[in-house]
């Protein structure tokens, strides 16, 4: 099997908020708990997704969760 087998199609609804760019690509902190940023992703297994969530610290670029 190839692909998702879906069909792509048009996005509706309201426009979400836009929040304030806060952090300003200054990916660095001077003390531990000032700056969190995380990322999320999926992958695809034989049973279905699995999600990947992860939070850095970016004072000691370790996960905290």
């Amino acid at each position: 099997m190839v692909g998702y087998g879906r069909r792509p199609r048009s996005l509706s609804g309201p426009i979400g908020a836009v929040s304030n760019n806060v952090l300003a690509r200054a990916f660095t902190a001077q003390k531990p708990n000032q700056a969190w940023v995380t990322d999320i992703t999926y992958i695809r297994t034989y049973e279905g997704f699995s999600y990947l969530a992860v939070v850095l610290d970016l004072f000691s670029r370790q996960v905290v969760g």
